[in-house]
């Protein structure tokens, strides 16, 4: 531990798992209090057991604002204060070609997938404004730098949050409040293990796929992210604003590129709602 995030409050959605949950783990060892904002109630709260008294657990559908609102809200009642929100929470959502793309399927993974960020920073803003301080963190992905690394709901929203993370951070620079973006490329997560085998638990499995693809010789793993989290969450980051960063082992600037996908998307009929 450094202290890299001492004194600070961060609320982290899709904290129960996967990326979220190894960015909680990495800013409490850096001194940071955490909400772990997320659906999956008991994997969740287990969690913030697990931390104990510097983390708190609240179930959220990030669909819903007044449930995110209540998030930001229990930030502030539970530790006084909140610098960062990071809107993390995600799922693979419709799958498919372009033609058969149900119009349901779409609507529901732009709600979770934009919406969702969009939430997110409308009640961060609403509580940092007044503080005149703050770092906003969304969650974008490979998929939304260029095309064909994800499914086409999926690439659309990674796209759009790109470009709302610029327009954001424009209006709230003047408030003190950073706003930014992080880019995974392919990470061993539930979600991708879902994506690779249609078993959330395999690990194992996603590992290779991900390894066999990767332009370092290695998968990526939450932890990855979740430094590129610490840095934008705190005062080393100061002069960072509206940016984007990838974070995917050069897949996107030139390296050998990933086949993950593309390969695994023929694989899977549906995909679970499963935080990132």
């Amino acid at each position: 531990m450094t202290g890299r995030l001492a004194g600070k409050v961060a609320v982290v959605t899709g904290g129960a798992s996967g990326i979220g949950a190894g960015t909680i783990r990495r800013f409490v060892a850096e001194g940071a209090r955490c909400v772990v904002a997320d659906f999956q109630a008991d994997v969740g709260q287990a969690l913030a057991d697990e931390i104990g008294d510097d983390a708190l657990f609240v179930e959220v559908d990030v669909t819903v604002e007044d449930q995110v609102a209540a998030v930001v809200d229990a930030a502030v009642e539970r530790f006084g204060r909140l610098d960062c929100v990071f809107n993390n929470a995600g799922v693979v959502g419709a799958v498919g070609p372009i033609a058969d793309t149900p119009v349901e399927a779409w609507d529901q993974t732009m709600a979770v997938l934009l919406r969702g960020v969009f939430l997110g920073m409308k009640h961060a803003a609403r509580v940092m404004v007044p503080r005149g301080s703050g770092t906003i963190i969304s969650t974008s992905s490979t998929a939304g730098i260029t095309g064909g690394l994800g499914p086409h709901a999926y690439t659309a929203a990674k796209h759009a949050i790109v470009g709302l993370t610029k327009s954001v951070a424009s209006e709230l620079a003047g408030h003190g409040i950073r706003v930014n973006a992080i880019a995974p490329g392919n990470i061993v997560t539930a979600m991708t293990a879902d994506v690779a085998s249609g078993d959330p638990d395999d690990l194992e499995t996603v590992r290779g796929h991900i390894e066999r693809s990767s332009p370092v010789g290695r998968a990526g793993v939450p932890d990855d992210i979740a430094y590129a989290a610490v840095y934008l969450a705190s005062d080393e980051s100061g002069y960072l604003n509206g940016h984007t960063l990838v974070v995917d082992a050069g897949q996107t600037t030139g390296g050998r590129p990933s086949n993950f996908v593309a390969s695994t998307e023929r694989m899977i009929g549906a995909a679970g709602r499963r935080g990132v």
